[in-house]
């Protein structure tokens, strides 16, 4: 793996358990993305940093054989105990360990944005699925729609400048060069709910590995400010309800 994708895979591996409760809360995001595919029984499926295996489950769940990849051996562990059934491997995005035209679907769930270069991302993605196969990527939606906007201000001062393609319209006009064809796209909103603003911290701090970037001597800082970007979702009973809203895109090998 190149050293960008080391550095991603030890930063997003860093709380493992911490991201793990938060990725469970996107099923909606990856059962939308299944009703849309109409994935058949026995489709080969490969997921572009899988993480903990949540996609995977749900694809399995409904008769997939399904593969993953992920920069992380920290998420690749709980992903393994969820599906052991399944072919998961430490790899980098840019350089996908499968053959030519062997998936009858690829996914990148808010994952090929973080590749150091997106397009070869996408170009792998392509260069695995079969003809006519659909690629599904993942990216923020609407910036008025995004609760997490304000997680990412507060951390971006600690984080590399790979925003630009987190936005919805980003990864549709990048399609063409990789040789992928636009489908179709949609919206959808998850909810996130944490007990309180100690969950709400850990597992902010623990998307993208936030607070390992911040560091020790900043971490407490980043915390409280992400609290109070988001003290607008505390709730009366004091848990956290946060809204975000995901921009699916469907293209085609």
């Amino acid at each position: 793996m190149s050293e960008h994708a080391r550095r991603w895979g030890a930063l997003w591996g860093s709380e493992p358990d911490a991201w793990a409760a938060t990725e469970a809360q996107q099923a909606p995001v990856y059962e939308a993305a299944l009703h849309a595919v109409g994935l058949p029984r026995g489709a080969r499926v490969l997921d572009v940093g899988c993480g903990t295996g949540v996609f995977l489950r749900q694809a399995a769940d409904r008769g997939a054989d399904v593969a993953g990849v992920d920069a992380s051996e920290g998420l690749l562990d709980l992903a393994r105990t969820r599906l052991p059934e399944a072919d998961l491997r430490q790899a980098d995005m840019t350089e996908l360990p499968f053959a030519d035209d062997t998936f009858d679907l690829v996914t990148g769930f808010s994952s090929f944005f973080f590749a150091e270069d997106i397009v070869r991302a996408l170009g792998e993605a392509r260069r695995v699925a079969r003809p006519g196969a659909a690629v599904v990527a993942e990216v923020f939606g609407h910036p008025d729609r995004c609760d997490l906007e304000a997680v990412k201000a507060a951390a971006a001062r600690f984080r590399d400048s790979e925003a630009e393609y987190w936005r919805p319209d980003a990864i549709e006009v990048l399609l063409p060069a990789a040789d992928l064809h636009f489908d179709r796209a949609f919206d959808v909103t998850c909810t996130y709910r944490y007990p309180d603003a100690a969950a709400l911290g850990e597992a902010m701090l623990a998307a993208g590995g936030a607070g390992h970037l911040a560091g020790p001597e900043h971490v407490d800082e980043l915390r409280a400010a992400i609290v109070d970007a988001l003290a607008h979702r505390r709730r009366a009973d004091g848990s956290y309800h946060v809204a975000n809203e995901w921009h699916v895109v469907i293209a085609r090998a």
